[in-house]
């Protein structure tokens, strides 16, 4: 059931599996999905579908995106979407939803996100999954690039950055078989309002380093990664592995930054050990 509720002081728009599934005995844990950059709640559609009949699955569009408020504007008067002012948001949601503890997964943004979830609240978190994201802060030049972003966004060019952007997302020998996917994406930036996309963006520039959650896990931790992503090359990864020897690892191979729906069943597959 799709529905709006107050959660954090905002208005955030919401998908529950709970009452779409008649036999309930073989719903395991409850799952929180926080999606990507530029993405909405509807990029898990498939991947709930496939869910939802061993798990209770909780999406939502979070802060700036889709249809979900951003957060108040500061002294200043700006807007900033951080991953602090996400958390409560996330667990409000899950109060409304009566939901004490889950395991919660991130994409990418969402990651950053999941990750200070745990760090915050480790008591309403039993593991927490990350497709395709890292812990590191914004170097330079990945600053710069977001501030390009910004100037854009700023010029009502957003969907013509969705556009551009999106495609990166996937493993090129992905595209054509992905291509209603990536389309339904780009389209539903339409839905996004420009200046919560800016306060998101202005958010995760001022992230902090997620590298001591990584190092000492709260909970257990698994970080899902393609072979073929453009934003979380390999050889990150590697250096990950050796900075981060408590997390787990899972490769997809042949898959881009959009391992979930480039290969839905391996990563599936995945999460159904780790989180048996």
């Amino acid at each position: 059931m799709e529905f709006f509720t107050i959660a954090g002081g905002i208005s955030v728009h919401v998908w529950d599996t709970a009452d779409e599934v008649s036999d309930k005995s073989g719903i395991k844990d409850t799952l929180v999905l926080l999606h990507g950059y530029l993405e909405t709640m509807y990029i898990f559609n498939e991947l709930v579908e496939s869910l939802k009949d061993r798990y209770r699955v909780i999406v939502l569009d979070l802060p700036g995106h889709g249809l979900t408020d951003s957060a108040p504007a500061n002294a200043k008067g700006v807007r900033v979407n951080t991953i602090e002012f996400d958390v409560p948001v996330i667990c409000g949601v899950m109060d409304k939803c009566k939901v004490d503890k889950a395991v919660v997964i991130g994409h990418s943004m969402g990651g950053y996100i999941a990750m200070e979830c745990v760090k915050e609240h480790p008591e309403r978190f039993s593991k927490v999954v990350i497709f395709n994201s890292h812990p590191y802060q914004d170097l330079p030049e990945k600053a710069a690039d977001r501030q390009r972003e910004i100037k854009v966004i700023a010029a009502e060019k957003l969907e013509m950055l969705a556009g551009a952007s999106i495609p990166k997302m996937y493993y090129v020998e992905n595209l054509k078989r992905c291509d209603e996917k990536v389309h339904e994406t780009v389209e539903l930036c339409e839905t996004h309002d420009p200046q919560g996309i800016i306060a998101s963006i202005l958010g995760m520039s001022a992230r902090p380093s997620m590298e001591s959650v990584m190092e000492e896990p709260p909970v257990p931790m698994l970080l899902i990664h393609g072979d073929h992503d453009n934003f979380l090359p390999l050889e990150k990864v590697d250096q990950l592995k050796k900075d981060f020897p408590k997390v787990k690892y899972h490769l997809i191979p042949d898959t881009g930054h959009n391992s979930f729906i480039e290969s839905p069943d391996k990563v599936i597959e995945a999460l159904d050990e780790f989180l048996s």
